[in-house]
């Protein structure tokens, strides 16, 4: 697609200023924003920027919560051939200075009082952040820093400009090219700093295209815009699909209400990760164990229903009359209440992705008449690399390639992606280009994987993840660490998994439980605990994730290729691991290295046959506070089964 940001914005303020670009929840009201006022407001922010010195190649720092000014100020920015780099709202302040450092910064957008005080207290080691605009004024009235302005400034500024300039939006994006850099993303650094991704608008907005032209999208969805801006899966569907359809985007008033603005919008095209989908089940799970017995019953019947015939349908595949009556019956008591409780009575197309979803969640999901699909892709690929087709939606694989896109799978098992959507590079640093982009074209992904009979991608595990057990009974055995989390993360009951065992002789994990979920499982036990890392040392709790532990040895035992992954030993740790206290990053994925240093008492004791181990660790509280937690834990074993075909 050969046009730029500010172009399609501007063409549907031309083509349909009337029609609804956004809306924003205030107060528990739905504020409506046209795409001609959205123009306006873009139009108001590009003047005052540029009065502030924001240039063409300029990079500007974008930090806080989905909301209209917010986007406004990003197309803002594109309009002058400025740079936008969102930033992770729930990040400390010290982890703003390498992105502000490395992309020589001088401006930011800061949604509220708690993001300027982060960026303050950046710009102590980033001298150059000269000027700081805030949306939200509470808290800020007695604040007395050298460049720190209201939006409401900015715009009032960016209105005096338009007075003599009318058209300055429509002859600053003239000048906008689509090979333009358009975007900044900085991956979540698993491993060191992170990389900043460079995209253009060609780059991202084909990609927008490709997925919106698979699924047959179009101005008539509504969207949710609930996660991070800085995350590039948020910033595909929710902005640059966004301007491509030009449908509704909605943002909720409040991380807290979430849910409830969710079925009050109930979008017709909703994005979530795994984690999100299991959170939601969850949810609905533990209100049918208080339900009636009748109820319990009710339910069980219809999902057993449900499981048989749901995917059927889902895939149009041929059902019998009796069980589609069956099936409308229970869509009218069951299925329909049941998706307007989850806010996805209304969902045409549902996308998870970022980590691999349970078979049993997603046949949850396709059951009850969700049409929920994976996709395939990363930051360095504009996101859409494989996406599954309607009546093709399998929890084994991630789709097939989109349009524009080529696979191949290395001699290592690498997956390698050649696509119209891939980074310009790494800003600032060519040698990690280099190891990604080839002379060639072809991206390589770090992901490891085949492509099915049937055309589809299935993934493993992080390439350089991959290992061999060393030693026991499963000496020479590949080890897929992600592959065994992912498993383990499929039981209602687990949060999260840390899976070591490369240049081992067994498999043992780490482990957090889910503290909603097994809270409730407690409390219907009558199980009295005094918080997490009470509950979790339990031994009733030790002898569930036992339970699940072994039900994922005896699945990983029938794979030929994974037996030797089988799970040995395992903890439950002290407390939930947390991108506050560097175990994980902000998109949520764990630091395995990070955390086999942090935690290497245990990792020991695990290896070395102990029943239990100490340990104190430190813990950094929302309000900047430090403090720590000190637990004994035990240390388990997991029964290990024979691989099929093996006499036991």
């Amino acid at each position: 697609m050969q046009t730029t940001f500010p172009q399609l914005l501007l063409q549907h303020a031309a083509q349909r200023p009337l029609a609804a670009a956004m809306r924003e929840k205030e107060y528990g009201i739905w504020q409506t924003l046209s795409w001609g006022d959205l123009a306006k407001l873009v139009a108001q922010l590009a003047a005052g920027l540029s009065q502030r010195g924001l240039r063409a190649g300029d990079h500007m720092v974008v930090v806080g919560a989905n909301r209209p000014r917010l986007y406004a100020a990003m197309l803002a920015a594109q309009s002058l051939g400025a740079v936008p780099v969102p930033l992770y709202q729930d990040a400390a302040g010290a982890e703003y200075v390498f992105p502000i450092t490395n992309a020589e910064v001088r401006l930011a957008y800061a949604e509220d009082q708690e993001q300027v005080d982060k960026l303050l207290e950046a710009r102590n080691a980033c001298p150059a952040l000269a000027h700081i605009f805030f949306d939200d004024p509470r808290g800020l009235r007695n604040y007395d820093e050298p460049g720190l302005e209201s939006v409401d400034d900015l715009i009032a500024e960016g209105a005096r400009v338009l007075q003599t300039q009318p058209r300055f939006l429509e002859e600053s994006a003239a000048r906008v090219r689509p090979d333009d850099v358009a975007a900044m993303f900085f991956t979540s650094g698993t491993t060191g700093n992170p990389k900043g991704v460079v995209h253009t608008h060609d780059s991202l907005l084909n990609r927008a295209q490709a997925g919106a032209e698979f699924d047959h999208l179009t101005s008539a969805e509504e969207v949710l815009a609930y996660l991070p801006v800085a995350w590039i899966g948020q910033n595909i569907f929710s902005y640059a699909q966004w301007l491509v359809c030009g449908y509704v985007v909605n943002c909720p008033e409040s991380a807290a209400t979430t849910t409830i603005d969710l079925k009050e919008i109930g979008p017709t095209y909703y994005f979530a990760p795994p984690r999100v989908f299991e959170g939601l089940l969850t949810s609905v799970m533990i209100r049918m164990e208080d339900a009636s017995a009748f109820k319990r019953w009710m339910f069980g019947f219809f999902m057993d229903l449900a499981r048989r015939v749901g995917p059927s349908r889902m895939d149009g595949l041929a059902v019998s009359a009796w069980h589609r009556l069956l099936y409308a019956l229970g869509d009218v008591l069951m299925y329909g209440p049941l998706r307007n409780s989850l806010g996805m009575s209304r969902v045409r197309v549902a996308y998870t992705a970022g980590e691999a979803i349970g078979p049993d969640l997603f046949s949850f999901y396709r059951a009850i008449g969700v049409n929920l699909k994976q996709l395939y892709g990363s930051t360095e690929t504009a996101v859409f690399v494989c996406l599954q087709p309607d009546h093709e939606a399998r929890a084994d694989t991630v789709g097939v390639p989109c349009k524009g896109v080529e696979l191949r799978v290395a001699d290592n098992g690498e997956i390698l992606v050649r696509s119209p959507g891939l980074l310009k590079g790494y800003y600032k640093n060519p040698q990690a280009t280099a190891e990604v982009l080839g002379a060639d074209g072809w991206y390589h992904t770090s992901d490891a994987g085949f492509i099915d009979a049937k055309g589809h991608l299935k993934i493993i595990d992080r390439v350089k993840d991959v290992g061999r057990i060393q030693g026991g009974a499963f000496d020479g055995a590949m080890f897929a660490p992600k592959y065994v989390e992912n498993k383990l993360k499929f039981f209602q009951h687990i949060k999260e998994v840390v899976a070591y065992g490369d240049g081992r002789e067994k498999v043992c994990v780490l482990i957090n439980i889910d503290f909603d979920a097994v809270g409730n499982w407690a409390e219907r036990r009558n199980l009295p605990y005094a918080g997490y890392t009470d509950l979790a040392q339990k031994a009733e709790v030790y002898q569930l994730v036992k339970e699940c532990v072994e039900k994922v040895n005896a699945d990983l035992s029938a794979d030929t290729l994974l037996a030797g992954s089988q799970v040995s030993r395992f903890l439950v740790l002290h407390k939930e691991l947390d991108a506050d206290d560097g175990e994980l990053t902000r998109t949520n994925k764990v630091r395995r290295g990070y955390i086999a240093d942090k935690y290497r008492v245990l990792v020991d004791a695990l290896y070395e046959g102990r029943s239990s181990q100490f340990i104190e660790t430190q813990v950094k509280f929302e309000d900047g506070r430090t403090g720590s937690v000190s637990a004994t834990l035990r240390i388990d074993d997991a029964r290990i089964f024979a691989p099929l075909g093996v006499a036991a």
